[in-house]
């Protein structure tokens, strides 16, 4: 363990700007989902969510990639030649007048992103370890849950005032100037001495590895099934309050409120972590998701949607939960990786993406004039992560630094 673990201001704000350029482009482009259907000529609209939930496949694919070239080549050149293939994938959204074309450049974009998502917390790993780890991941993602709040706005601003395609350009224009801080700021955090020498079959040996470990493979089959459920309500939100509670021109507002309710739980556990450890504070919020769902089901069991205020307060609820889940589970399953932190992340952001795109695209396909399908979703796999725990009992002792 790296000792002494000092808090670097500038280090957090940038390794959650990293990741934010992921978020911006999935949620700034919620609002303009109806639009963009309309240019393409989507007939069914449920075909929409695939303009969100694909970017995620690309994202678990593209780490298979960079992670393990980023262990052998330094974490900052892999960032870049991403943010190359982002770019590259952006001019496709905007060119293209086919859905699947638009699907492909999607997908091509969440490879690309997968770069500066990934490897931002392998440069975490490089740099802190344990419980300390924890924190600054809650931090940042604290940081990073910021973009969830603005961007729907963001993006109905934009539509306003220009048209769908500039949405993809604002995200262009960011990306560029957190490339630019990066460039100039940060040093490499993945020293010569600590890289992996490249041959072909390295992926082959850190899966290898990787799956030595128990519970690094343990808490990313929970990241799959947290991050699967909580997918489909980001690829269903829009359709739920425009459609199902007629509420167009809330829905900026509502998605921020309830993105806030994550934020503050992250915020929250960055406080608490260092104190409570990680494992404990994960399994009390585990019950707390897989609680609030089954609450749900169990009252609204006839699928009648209730008013949107009872709806508003089980979301809330719900995704407090989930503000003590998202960086917690990542730092258990990365603590036992340090010594193979690039292609280590690479594997549990793959596996837990690749596991929740077809959860998504599986329970958002029900979810039509009812909410009663995404709680069924969160209901089950709370109670799988639940099951996962408890066979889990031990919190990890073994770590690489």
């Amino acid at each position: 363990m790296k000792s002494p673990q000092n808090f670097k201001l500038e280090f957090v704000a940038l390794m959650a700007s990293l990741m934010s350029i992921v978020a911006l482009s999935i949620d700034a482009l919620l609002p303009a989902l109806p639009q963009i259907g309309l240019h393409l000529s989507v007939t069914n609209t449920t075909s929409n969510q695939l303009l969100i939930t694909m970017i995620f496949l690309g994202l678990g694919f593209g780490q298979l990639i960079f992670g393990p070239l980023s262990d052998s080549f330094g974490r900052k050149p892999i960032v870049y030649f991403g943010f190359i293939v982002f770019i590259i994938a952006s001019i496709i959204c905007v060119t293209t007048k086919d859905f699947e074309m638009m699907i492909i450049g999607r997908i091509l974009q969440g490879v690309g992103l997968s770069s500066p998502r990934s490897l931002a917390l392998s440069m975490i790993r490089d740099s802190y370890s344990g419980d300390y780890m924890a924190k600054i991941v809650s931090i940042v993602v604290m940081f990073f849950i910021l973009v969830p709040v603005i961007a729907p706005t963001l993006g109905q601003v934009l539509m306003t005032f220009f048209n769908w395609e500039s949405i993809f350009y604002f995200n262009l224009l960011f990306g560029i100037i957190i490339m630019i801080w990066f460039w100039q700021r940060q040093s490499e955090t993945l020293p010569k001495e600590k890289r992996i020498k490249f041959t072909w079959h390295l992926f082959i040996d850190g899966t290898r590895e990787f799956f030595k470990y128990k519970d690094a493979v343990a808490f990313t089959l929970v990241s799959g099934f947290i991050t699967g459920s909580f997918m489909v309500y980001l690829s269903t939100a829009q359709q739920i309050f425009q459609e199902q509670y007629n509420l167009a021109d809330m829905f900026p507002y509502i998605f921020a409120s309830l993105a806030i309710s994550v934020g503050l739980a992250t915020f929250l556990n960055s406080r608490l972590v260092v104190k409570y450890g990680m494992w404990r504070i994960a399994y009390i919020a585990t019950i707390a998701y897989a609680a609030v769902s089954i609450l749900y089901l169990l009252l609204y069991w006839s699928g009648n949607n209730p008013s949107i205020y009872i709806l508003l307060s089980f979301f809330a609820l719900q995704f407090f939960a989930v503000g003590f889940l998202f960086g917690n589970l990542r730092a258990i399953a990365m603590q036992p990786l340090g010594h193979i932190a690039g292609i280590g992340a690479a594997i549990n952001g793959f596996i837990s993406t690749v596991m929740a795109v077809p959860i998504a695209n599986y329970i958002g396909g029900f979810v039509v004039d009812s909410v009663l399908p995404l709680f069924i979703g969160f209901s089950i796999f709370g109670v799988l992560s639940f099951l996962v725990f408890i066979l889990n009992k031990q919190k990890p002792k073994l770590v690489h630094t």
